[in-house]
């Protein structure tokens, strides 16, 4: 695998990634905002199941069955071949096609306005979410600390 190919790997999975961790709402706001949402078949329409989470203690324990969580998953492809998977946390059909629509969309030349008009600004949501939770979090600290007892 070339060094380009893993870049490319590893873009789409942030991704894909981003769209499948997006609160469903801010979502559907920004695809909403683009417009002109292309036209498609499905290759597997949405479909809800669930998955297995595995766990590890600490980190690196052996793994061990979390739970199960509920996914819905699709694939579609655009006129012009393109295809696009959505995974997505959740029952939401529809945030699983805006999801595959969106991945698809990424591979096209239209990469540059979707990642700019959707992509960038769900990351940046997303991050202002995840810094106020741990300012809110980090309000809420306790410091412990031991003094030296003397020698007596």
């Amino acid at each position: 695998m070339t060094d380009q190919t893993k870049t490319a790997n590893s873009e789409r999975q942030d991704w894909m990634g981003l769209l499948a961790r997006a609160p469903e709402d801010v979502l559907m706001e920004l695809w909403a905002e683009m417009g002109g949402h292309p036209r498609f078949e499905w290759l597997r329409s949405p479909e809800v199941g669930g998955v297995m989470v595995r766990g590890r203690t600490g980190g690196t324990g052996a793994p061990f069955n979390l739970g199960e969580v509920t996914v819905t998953r699709c694939t579609l492809v655009l006129q012009d071949g393109m295809v696009g998977h959505g995974y997505v946390q959740g029952r939401s059909k529809r945030k699983a096609e805006v999801a595959a629509l969106i991945d698809a969309l990424m591979q096209t030349e239209s990469a540059d306005e979707v990642r700019a008009r959707v992509i960038t600004p769900l990351g940046c949501r997303m991050q202002a979410v995840k810094t106020a939770r741990a300012a809110k979090a980090a309000a809420t600290k306790v410091e412990f600390f031991t003094m030296a007892r003397g020698e007596n």
